[in-house]
């Protein structure tokens, strides 16, 4: 996931914040497995599965697009291409102080 990592340095002073959730596992195994990856995002333990059960996770890598006002925006499961032209250009446009243009 280096993209994540590019990702999040590129655009946290637009506003993005990239939270990893790592589910069912032990503490020392995700800060070994977040230290060999080098994952920069900050790393949250849902040591239970309560979370990805609240939020109805199916799958990994699941992902929620939370808009400035706090609302889901959108999500998507599975791996997805967020660091080609189009991906960035989606994130850019939800991350406008506007927020996207309308569809036509």
């Amino acid at each position: 996931m280096p993209s994540i990592n590019a990702l999040g340095a590129e655009l946290s002073g637009e506003g993005l914040t990239v939270l990893l959730v790592d589910i069912s596992e032990s503490r020392d195994v995700v800060a070994r497995t977040v230290a060999a990856r080098g994952y920069t995002a900050r790393v949250l333990l849902d040591t239970t599965g309560q979370a990805a059960d609240v939020y109805r996770v199916t799958g990994t890598p699941t992902v929620y697009l939370i808009g400035r006002d706090g609302l889901l925006i959108g999500g998507a499961v599975g791996p997805r291409p967020w660091t080609s032209p189009s991906g960035r250009a989606l994130l850019h446009a939800l991350l406008s102080p506007t927020g996207p243009p309308p569809v036509r």
